[in-house]
């Protein structure tokens, strides 16, 4: 006997179709069969729309083909509420269709790149997700073990989405591929268009999507650069997944939309410019999107960063950037490891050195410390964490935390129980050492504040 409201998705289907012309856009096309399996008829559905920064035309929706009218949700200004013309009685069956087209992104629209001949979705915000009823033990909203995503393209195109492509055809010029999407898979996502396609790297296959042919001596020099921030990452936070061993990076369909520049201030964490503009960033966790307008030369210290979140899992990295510091900024220490690997073994200490400029010296002890140097002293902690404990400790305790909390995010108490499980210290003092306390401690800033040959011959030889 179920205990409260609530239905399920028997089936689904969600068909994405590419249209060039006259202007071009992504038709979203989704049928969901339903059943009402809670304990009491249901009189309204609600819906997470896609998020506000696609822009759209009108969604449009049907119950057994009647048109429905979509209300706003008093509760959450991004759902809709679907009312039904009489209630849903239990045990009953009904479909429910929607429909909707994506525009190429406007003035301020960011997470959306359409050009007439290329285009992505990414792994959050554009599809529909149905909510759970209201009401005590409600449920309800989640998608069948296996569902079908359909991406219809023009003949020529390349595609990568998630799932397992089961089927693909061809028809009046359109290329249609079937993708069995799982659980596993979390939300879906599509990358496609007209590319030139090059494969590069090492154990870890590297799919690179250009809209022009790259030339070969120009792509072995890439493929250097990524194999040893592959090698970093996988060093400092332990090998991804098996399931997560290629990467596709595919250049930006259009510039105007294509990045979402999560979190700005900490770019200069990571570069000396703190105005240097996103142009990597992964969509899901196995693709990237990049701004190769300047061609490839600079390739792999951009991507760098933004593929650190494929370490750290795709959907928790960006929600660390709303978590309290230090966990904020452990995304941004990933990327600088990834950074330190493609520009050389001194960069790490430069790394240090410069955000330590930003830490005054001389501490006050009754003066609260603003963010930006709040920021400073949480990334210098991770550093701090890998000298303390050591390179080997550093990769067993993330590793183990990534893997125990992947899909799932992480906090700074799970970051503190698997350093103390690998080190059987109290870390947490170590971290109220830093955190609690103004300025960083002095052994820190003197071992790192002088020259790089101040770094013990041990840890230089080790550092990515």
């Amino acid at each position: 006997m179920p205990l409260g409201p609530g239905y399920t998705i028997e089936k689904q289907q969600i068909r994405v179709q590419f249209v060039p012309k006259p202007e071009p856009h992504i038709r979203i096309e989704a049928d969901y069969q339903l059943k009402n399996t809670g304990n009491r008829p249901l009189h309204e559905l609600e819906l997470r729309l896609p998020a506000n920064r696609f822009h759209s035309n009108e969604l449009r929706a049907a119950w057994d083909g009647s048109v429905l009218t979509l209300g706003s949700s008093a509760e959450n200004p991004q759902s809709a509420l679907i009312k039904f013309a009489g209630p849903w009685k239990m045990s009953a069956r009904h479909t429910l269709h929607f429909s909707a087209e994506f525009l190429p992104a406007g003035k301020g629209e960011t997470g959306l790149s359409v050009s007439n001949d290329a285009f992505f979705l990414p792994a959050e915000g554009w599809s529909f997700e149905l909510l759970p009823p209201g009401g005590l033990f409600a449920t309800g909203g989640v998608p069948p073990k296996r569902w079908n995503l359909i991406v219809g393209v023009p003949e020529g195109f390349l595609v990568h989405s998630s799932g397992w492509q089961q089927k693909t055809s061809r028809k009046g010029g359109e290329l249609a591929i079937l993708a069995e999407q799982q659980e596993r898979d979390g939300y879906p996502f599509v990358s496609a268009g007209r590319y030139s396609a090059a494969q590069i790297g090492g154990k870890e296959k590297i799919h690179l999507w250009t809209r022009k042919p790259q030339e070969a001596a120009g792509l072995r020099q890439v493929s250097k650069a990524l194999v040893r921030t592959i090698e970093a990452y996988d060093s400092a936070f332990g090998e991804r997944p098996k399931g997560f061993s290629q990467t596709w990076i595919v250049e930006c369909p259009a510039l105007t939309g294509c990045f979402t520049n999560h979190q700005p201030s900490l770019g200069a964490l990571l570069s000396e410019d703190s105005n240097e503009p996103t142009s990597a960033e992964m969509i899901s966790v196995d693709t990237m999107v990049v701004d190769l307008s300047a061609g490839t030369t600079r390739l792999a210290a951009a991507a760098a960063p933004a593929l650190a979140a494929s370490w750290l899992g795709y959907t928790p990295s960006r929600g660390s950037y709303e978590q309290a510091l230090p966990i904020a900024v452990f995304p941004a220490f990933a990327a600088s490891i990834g950074r330190n690997a493609v520009e050389g073994a001194d960069s790490r200490a430069e790394t240090i050195r410069r955000v330590l400029r930003r830490i005054p010296a001389n501490k006050e002890p009754h003066r609260p410390e603003d963010q930006a140097v709040l920021r400073a002293k949480s990334f210098l902690f991770f550093h701090a964490l890998q000298d303390r404990y050591g390179r080997e400790v550093f990769r067993k305790a993330t590793s183990h935390m990534l893997a125990a909390r992947r899909g799932n995010g992480f906090e700074l108490s799970d970051l503190i129980a698997a350093f103390e499980q690998e080190t059987h210290q109290n870390v947490a003092e170590f971290e109220r050492l830093w955190m609690k306390r103004p300025g960083v401690p002095e052994e820190f800033r003197a071992r790192h504040a002088g020259i790089a040959a101040a770094t013990p011959p041990s840890e230089k030889e080790t550092t990515p």
